[in-house]
């Protein structure tokens, strides 16, 4: 069916297919406005059937644009298109027009088999760098996977798809479409696969995976069923990576399993930690973290540590045997084989302690009167007034701060954003950036007069600018195609996008009809269209009028010349020199009457 989509929103072209998915298909694109290569996502026209799914995809849309960094693949433009199918049933398509880039998918570069240690961790902190920028903005990506990295010919690491699981796994899409979206489940964490409330720890979970990929050349579980593959996230421990691949060494071991904690707040807990503590490991370190967690029971120390089980693990001391060696000259000498007394009665007094002061706290409650956290969510106020998102921010003991933007995509006034986002838990009395739409960004008109209409249109577009009508005019000076004018004028203030008409010089006068007019008002007239004057006295005629003109009246070139004739006879009859003369006139006609008869 969207197969027989040339034309998107009137401006992007569509080509091949450089890619294909469970829920929406990759076209090579051209941007006839701009005239660049793009990459155009086509999502099922199913989606679209949500209400809250078009909502959802329109505001992650707008927050994906929003992100600008060299490890994130842009967004620049997102809607949906009217298709009709062959059917002749009209559905719409969702789409996403995103920067082409020119490299190869990373699920490609894992396809030929694992990678060097080093290259494996380079492309990881490409990853975490794009995450730990866009976790800034308040975007969780949730649907971090190979397939969803690519990596340039040069070796840039560049993440996309930023906001579309949430598009989807947020509203009543069914569980079959959000694992086709996702993808395969072999990159959800733990929280993922039981339906919990996702953070950006979420992301760092799905990073783990991925460079655990990178460095055996698969993934930690692997299933017959999408659903088998998501109860091993939940219930199984992966087995360290040098398992597979003897060449990882333990530092990376650790690291790959700390980020793979099932309990997130043991796990990394935002992607900056996890590539730092990734850069040690690659310089042959340990990190500091992996030294603090200690073992917990001799049958579960891997579990506790680093999710990694020894019943399920082959040799589950290659993690640690680093972490071993370099604590061991260190570790204090048992002299006995059980607690000191003192200690014990200590650890009784504590417990004791902690026992009244939640007694204390549970008897101080006032009935029916739940304790108040000391966080809380920040509440979805896109598309609101500013006053009524900031009541509602007030509420919850949050501090709205107003910050207005321009949008093509928002009215004026509604709020396109928070920062941090919807959702996202905060300190109270935190502030709480509303973003507020200004509406579209108004540019003046440039002044195109006197420029040559294809240098005018260029002006005009590359100001943002739509080209309207060509309409030619009369001038008597301005060359033929020549901008005299534009409408709207120029210096007047325009949203982008606004149309513009051009006037332009068609070389040519109106050449007026001038007969029957005084000469020198009819010189006066041509003269001010820009035409020159030949006159042409006629003595056969008085009056001085013009009589007659070289050329009709209409169309004419700029600087014709055009022959006047006017009359040019005097009015006055001509005296005689004498009475004799006179009377001498009248004799011979008299005579002459005589001869004839």
């Amino acid at each position: 069916m969207t197969a027989g989509i040339t034309l998107l929103a009137n401006r992007y072209e569509i080509g091949d297919v450089i890619g294909r998915g469970g829920m929406a298909t990759v076209h090579l694109g051209n941007d006839t406005r701009l005239g660049r290569k793009v990459a155009v996502k086509l999502l099922k026209p199913s989606l679209a059937n949500d209400p809250a799914f078009r909502t959802r995809f329109r505001q992650e849309a707008q927050a994906a644009a929003r992100m600008a960094h060299p490890t994130i693949v842009r967004v620049y433009d997102a809607g949906e298109e009217t298709v009709t199918e062959t059917s002749g049933a009209e559905v719409q398509v969702p789409f996403i027009v995103m920067e082409y880039v020119e490299g190869r998918p990373l699920s490609d570069i894992i396809g030929d088999g694992p990678v060097a240690p080093d290259e494996a961790v380079r492309i990881t902190e490409g990853i975490l760098t794009a995450l730990e920028y866009s976790h800034r903005a308040g975007v969780v990506h949730r649907d971090i996977k190979p397939a969803n990295v690519m990596v340039t010919h040069s070796g840039q690491v560049k993440v996309m798809d930023f906001g579309i699981a949430r598009a989807i796994t947020d509203t009543s899409a069914t569980v079959a479409q959000t694992t086709s979206i996702l993808g395969t489940a072999s990159y959800f964490s733990p929280e993922q696969a039981r339906g919990e409330t996702v953070d950006a720890r979420t992301d760092v979970y799905s990073t783990g995976v991925v460079l655990f990929e990178l460095l055996t050349g698969r993934p930690p579980f692997l299933g017959d069923t999408p659903v088998a593959v998501a109860y091993q996230h939940v219930s199984e421990q992966p087995v360290a990576p040098s398992t597979l691949s003897p060449g990882v060494s333990p530092a990376l071991d650790a690291v790959t399993l700390h980020a793979l904690v099932k309990d997130r707040t043991r796990r990394y807990q935002n992607a900056a930690e996890f590539r730092t503590e990734l850069q040690q490991a690659a310089a042959g370190h340990v990190p500091a973290s992996t030294r603090k967690l200690q073992q917990h029971s001799a049958n579960d120390a891997s579990t506790v540590l680093f999710g990694v089980n020894p019943r399920t693990t082959s040799n589950p001391a290659v993690a640690f045997r680093e972490l071993e060696d370099d604590t061991a000259e260190h570790r204090p000498q048992r002299t006995q084989n059980r607690p000191p007394v003192a200690w014990i009665w200590v650890g009784i007094i504590l417990t004791a302690a902690v026992i009244v002061a939640v007694v204390f706290f549970v008897a101080n409650l006032q009935p029916g009167k739940p304790p108040v956290s000391s966080s809380v969510s920040v509440p979805n106020v896109v598309g609101a007034t500013y006053d009524s998102a900031a009541s509602a921010l007030e509420k919850r003991d949050l501090v709205p701060v107003k910050v207005e933007e321009n949008s093509d995509d928002v009215d004026k006034g509604t709020v396109i954003r928070t920062e941090p986002g919807s959702g996202t838990n905060v300190g109270r009395s935190q502030n709480v950036r509303v973003v507020v739409s200004l509406g579209p960004e108004q540019v003046a008109v440039p002044d195109l007069a006197g420029q040559a209409q294809d240098a005018a249109e260029k002006t005009l577009k590359d100001a943002g600018f739509t080209l309207g009508a060509i309409n030619s005019d009369y001038s008597p000076d301005v060359p033929e195609g020549t901008v005299m004018s534009t409408d709207p004028a120029a210096a007047s203030q325009h949203a982008k996008g606004t149309v513009v008409n051009l006037t332009v010089s068609n070389g040519k006068v109106e050449l007026p009809n001038v007969t029957q007019q005084p000469f020198a008002t009819a010189n006066a007239t041509l003269a001010g269209l820009g035409l020159k004057v030949t006159p042409a006295p006629s003595y056969s005629c008085t009056g001085g009028t013009v009589s007659q003109q070289s050329a009709p009246a209409g169309d004419i070139a700029q600087g014709s010349t055009v022959v006047l004739t006017y009359c040019a006879a005097s009015s006055q009859p001509t005296q005689p020199a004498s009475g004799g003369d006179d009377n001498g006139g009248n004799d011979g006609g008299n005579d002459g009457g005589d001869d004839g008869h």
